[in-house]
């Protein structure tokens, strides 16, 4: 657009002035994290559940377990504040030896690349490869950050000196089609993701 044009104001703006507001050298429009995390997450085969409260949390986790038949069976849990789900479902935690699933809480949930952040907290020493191939995830919306980086950053504020071990990322939810490289070495899981919304 030329100098007078800005000036005197501009008829009509032809096609060519139009295309160059949309350079490729200008920065793509960036989602809101919460869009970007949704999009990444279903893409990468994760089941994504949102709830208003923590009352919708209990009724979603009850249709996870009905859907899966998993009642009367194990599971993993090493957080106590998420133990009273599987006593409230008869759902044997201690001493497991063939656990169903993994309820677990985590540390955040990585928006760029629709991934889970674990640590120590959540799973122990636990490798993703030696936990059970269904998880199911609760999380609150407060717990999205943009990248890997924003997550350690969280990380190392929120325990100050104590800080967890065995972080890890949990990104590909189903297991791969075909054999493709960018899935080596990484373990896909049955994930759902409980939201709360707590902003």
């Amino acid at each position: 657009m030329s100098l007078f044009k800005k000036i005197f104001g501009a008829g009509e703006v032809s096609g060519e002035e139009k295309n160059a507001d949309n350079s490729p050298f200008l920065p793509e429009d960036q989602l809101p994290i919460d869009e970007l995390f949704t999009t990444n997450f279903k893409k990468n085969g994760g089941k994504f559940i949102y709830c208003d409260s923590v009352n919708e949390v209990h009724e979603q986790f009850l249709n996870v377990l009905e859907e899966n038949d998993w009642f009367e069976c194990e599971a993993l849990c090493f957080e106590p504040k998420l133990q009273h789900l599987l006593d409230e479902n008869r759902l044997e935690y201690n001493n497991v030896k063939n656990p169903k699933f993994l309820l677990a809480t985590c540390e955040s949930l990585v928006a760029d690349e629709g991934a889970i952040l674990f640590s120590s907290k959540q799973i122990k020493q636990f490798k993703p490869g030696e936990l059970p191939d269904n998880i199911v995830i609760f999380a609150t919306t407060s717990q999205m950050l943009a990248s890997k980086t924003d997550c350690l950053r969280h990380i190392k504020k929120k325990y100050d000196k104590d800080y967890p071990t065995n972080i890890t990322a949990i990104k590909y939810f189903e297991k791969a089609k075909d054999e493709d490289f960018l899935h080596y070495g990484s373990v896909a899981k049955n994930l759902y993701l409980l939201l709360l919304e707590d902003l």
